[in-house]
């Protein structure tokens, strides 16, 4: 028997319930009076929640200054936002929106204490390391999806030819704090809460199946996907929008989180990053579209190989998600890629063409993707076929 080991790297100090808003006053204040405020272009304003965000933090003498980010995060959002801020002296900045919203205050706290554009230090990109110094940072999530407020990156995108999707990444770029609240989550709508859903539970099967799993890993993913198979096709199909569906949601979220900074992810990210990159496409629609058929192509692929550990692994994903009590490992599988299969198309995840996509593209989008930790690496013809049948 194998010793286990594993290693836990920072997690922010989490205040997950239903009413957990109404704590953030206390913890903006603990950091100081001037806080930068990071916000959706629309959607928490026209909920009603953004004045009475404002109004909370006013009634505790916090001064806010406000930035709205529309879409995924760019450089250049974030150098613009650090400029604004020079001379305003922001003593802490929060994050109320999705993933993108998230990942932006994440990089806006980074940048206000350093010189330089932002480019400067993202992986690959950039030739600088950052020191790890940065404005404290509370995350507040409003969407179910990338669990950026459990994770020490930031991706920010530059969008066209010669586009990039990449990283601002430090162990002290946590989140100081995560609130968690489900009822912010209430009305999102559907085709956000499916794409955001989706990438959620992608995070939670490559992380699961990575080749950096562990046990405290997989304690976490199985519980995450457990939650996802219970509440997303309610949420979506029978519009039950209810606190315990969003809180089942924003828990694996924020689980998935956790598990791929900690085992890695696989394949579907390894090909959303060129596609983000290449193309203006939703990071979770860019996932979703994919999650099935690079399941089906890597349990082909494992099966090929005779792999007994991952196999089992894939079909004790299928029970969690599904419920359903397999009589052998080949129909969890099965059962399993049919489920994804079946959701894609409930949950109308767009095809790649929507966004442009054309099979001229598939080339530069196989030269820049990779396999990350996935159990059964991809050869090019294996992905040149996932991305033919999501065209």
């Amino acid at each position: 028997m194998e010793m286990i080991s594993f290693t836990v790297g920072h997690l922010p100090q989490t205040y997950f319930a239903k009413g957990a808003i109404a704590t953030l006053p206390k913890h903006t204040r603990h950091f100081g009076t001037h806080v930068l405020l990071v916000t959706g272009s629309q959607s928490l304003e026209k909920s009603g929640r953004l004045n009475d965000i404002v109004a909370m933090l006013g009634n505790e003498g916090i001064h806010i200054e406000r930035v709205a980010v529309s879409g995924e995060p760019s450089p250049q959002l974030v150098d613009d936002a650090v400029k604004e801020c020079t001379g305003k002296h922001i003593d802490v900045v929060v994050s109320i929106g999705g993933g993108s919203v998230i990942d932006a205050g994440k990089a806006i706290s980074a940048m206000i204490p350093v010189d330089g554009s932002v480019t400067d230090y993202l992986e690959i990109v950039g030739t600088k390391q950052h020191s790890g110094i940065k404005i404290p940072f509370i995350a507040v999530p409003t969407t179910a999806g990338t669990g950026s407020e459990a994770t020490k990156n930031a991706v920010l995108s530059k969008t066209g030819k010669n586009g990039f999707k990449r990283s601002l990444r430090h162990d002290n770029f946590v989140p100081n704090i995560a609130i968690i609240d489900p009822e912010l989550m209430l009305g999102c709508p559907s085709g956000v809460t499916a794409a955001s859903g989706l990438d959620a539970l992608t995070q939670l099967i490559e992380s699961y199946v990575s080749t950096h799993a562990n046990p405290f890993t997989d304690a976490l993913a199985e519980s995450g996907i457990a939650k996802i198979g219970h509440s997303l096709l309610p949420l979506y199909i029978h519009h039950e929008d209810t606190v315990i569906h969003r809180a089942n949601m924003a828990y694996g979220a924020f689980i998935s989180g956790i598990t791929l900074a900690h085992a890695g992810l696989g394949v579907v990210h390894g090909l959303a990053s060129p596609l983000g990159a290449l193309f203006n496409i939703p990071h979770g629609v860019a996932c979703g579209t994919l999650l099935a058929l690079a399941t089906k192509a890597t349990i082909k692929k494992l099966q090929a190989l005779g792999d007994s550990y991952y196999i089992k692994k894939y079909a004790a994903i299928s029970e969690l998600l599904t419920g359903y009590k397999s009589t052998s490992e080949q129909e969890a599988c099965n059962k399993l890629i049919a489920t994804l299969e079946e959701w894609v198309n409930i949950l109308h995840i767009p095809r790649l063409s929507e966004y442009g996509v054309r099979e001229v593209d598939f080339a530069a989008i196989i030269k820049d993707g990779s396999n990350k930790n996935n159990p059964a690496p991809l050869n090019e013809q294996e992905i040149m076929l996932m991305l033919q049948e999501r065209l």
